[in-house]
């Protein structure tokens, strides 16, 4: 096992934060620090997301994260940028602005795609259509952006959305955010990628 603990820092929105799980051990990051731990690494995990933070609140997030010194980073965020129809190339800029940073500090990234909110079961089928378009402009705006910055993207919110359409389970009581079960399957869904990212010569 290595001894130096890994400094994982999550930064993004309510998903990030883990709104909606039932326990705190139960959110997207300490479920992704377990994994690692179980890999064999020693994880000292901090989280800076913000619930309701869109992509251009990334910036003060990356400033909080700087002291942290930070080996290992993810990116969550877009949920809202969609909900609030925020331009996808100005969300997607923001979130490639975030990525530059953090690499220049020498921080490993790892920058997982807006989900698609046309699952979410307050959508009106006929505005299906319309909001899954959305969220795969964003998604495709988004991977850009973020793999030209030097993060590894998991572009994952189309897999996932599938995933949470199969299985309502997977949403918390308030039908948006994941519930335990939910952020449990998309931390299966990202933990490649951030075991991959995790390893010394990604960074």
């Amino acid at each position: 096992m290595d001894p130096r603990p890994l400094r994982f820092v999550v930064l993004g929105d309510s998903l990030a934060f883990g709104t909606g799980a039932a326990r705190p051990a139960d959110a997207l990051g300490p479920r992704l620090a377990a994994e690692l731990e179980a890999a064999g690494r020693t994880v000292e995990l901090h989280v800076v997301a913000v619930p309701g933070a869109c992509s251009a609140d990334l910036a003060a997030q990356v400033r909080r994260a700087a002291p942290l010194g930070a080996d290992l980073a993810l990116i969550v965020v877009g949920a809202n940028d969609l909900a609030r129809l925020v331009p996808p190339e100005r969300a997607a800029a923001a979130l490639g602005a975030a990525v530059r940073e953090l690499r220049r500090d020498g921080t490993a990234v790892v920058a997982a795609t807006a989900p698609d909110l046309s699952w979410v079961p307050g959508v009106p089928p006929a505005l299906r259509g319309l909001v899954q378009a959305a969220s795969t402009e964003l998604q495709r705006r988004q991977a850009a952006a973020a793999e030209t910055a030097g993060a590894l993207v998991a572009a994952v919110g189309g897999e996932l959305g599938l995933a949470f359409a199969a299985e309502p389970g997977l949403f918390s009581a308030d039908r948006f955010h994941p519930s335990s079960a939910g952020y449990a399957r998309i931390a299966a869904t990202l933990a490649p990628y951030v075991l991959e990212a995790a390893e010394p010569e990604a960074a």
